[in-house]
């Protein structure tokens, strides 16, 4: 599909005033990721989930023969890891997510993203739950499977306002304490914050046996800094201002920024934490579907 079919309903310049985040998300899992052949996303456990009817070409070592004597009926069991995925996705709402050079911000770009894998893992049974955070635990919806409860939570994701301060670390070590059983782990975040700190909460999820995947988020203008001139420079958290000529900064921002990065990737790899660095101005759908697709192929 065209670059300009595809921006002309979802370029992240015109993502913030679309203002359905379920129609967004129904027509990029419908016209988007419709051709992956399965799941990239993997189950986690064996538990017994249920029975349903022997079609031919089952595996025959669930075949349930119990069953079979007794009734003549022809049923197998299902598992967990056959039918049913817990995710879990952990949304940075903090005051600097509001960030925004053009387009939308962070938090948007954030929601949408949030919204599509929730409307995905719906329609392929798999339970989803949402986990809204700055400095402390703003709103946490737990994992379930169905219609209603998606639509609930790609409602609440319209709502979401960027407001308070950053608290990655701690809040990532109260969510991998608190969650019940083994899943999929999704966090969406700037990742602003001390990177040992955020690095021993990823190894939490990790020794806890939770796949984690981490979608890092910039502004552009966060990557390239194309300032010029005298520019007053604001903290959307502690709302403290600086002048600053962007010139003299320019070249030591654009190489702390890159080793930043950098540090990220090394130690998600060394973690087999699943890390991925976005840019706000890159298509979320075409992103979100190459992404989806390398998972599928084992990339």
């Amino acid at each position: 599909m065209s670059k300009g079919l595809y921006s002309k309903y979802y370029d992240p310049s015109k993502l913030a005033r679309l203002g359905n985040l379920q129609m967004l998300a129904r027509t990029v899992v419908e016209g988007y990721i419709s051709g992956l052949h399965h799941s990239p996303f993997k189950g986690f456990s064996a538990e017994f989930a249920g029975y349903r009817e022997y079609m031919p070409g089952d595996d025959l070592k669930h075949f349930d023969w119990k069953v079979f004597a007794r009734s003549d009926r022809r049923y197998v069991r299902e598992y967990e890891e056959e039918t049913n995925m817990t995710c879990t996705i952990l949304l940075d709402a903090s005051a600097s997510m509001g960030y925004r050079s053009d387009g939308c911000s962070k938090l948007e770009y954030g929601c949408a993203l949030a919204a599509a894998l929730t409307f995905l893992m719906t329609q392929q049974r798999d339970q989803v739950g949402l986990v809204i955070f700055d400095e402390s635990l703003r709103e946490r919806i737990p994992p379930r499977s169905s219609p209603a409860h998606m639509k609930y939570v790609i409602d609440r994701l319209e709502k979401v306002v960027p407001r308070g301060k950053t608290g990655i670390a701690s809040s990532l070590h109260l969510i991998a304490e608190s969650l019940k059983r083994r899943g999929l782990v999704i966090v969406l975040s700037d990742l602003v914050e001390d990177q040992d700190a955020v690095m021993n909460a990823f190894e939490h999820f990790r020794h806890e046996r939770h796949e984690l995947i981490v979608m890092n988020l910039f502004d552009p203008a966060e990557i390239a800094f194309p300032f010029s001139g005298l520019i007053e420079f604001r903290d959307l958290e502690t709302r403290e201002k600086m002048q600053l000529r962007a010139e003299v900064l320019g070249d030591e921002y654009r190489s702390k920024f890159a080793a930043f990065v950098d540090r990220y990737r090394r130690d998600t790899t060394r973690a087999k934490v699943d890390y991925q660095m976005l840019s706000t101005a890159t298509p979320f759908e075409v992103m979100l579907a190459e992404y989806l697709r390398k998972r599928e192929k084992g990339g």
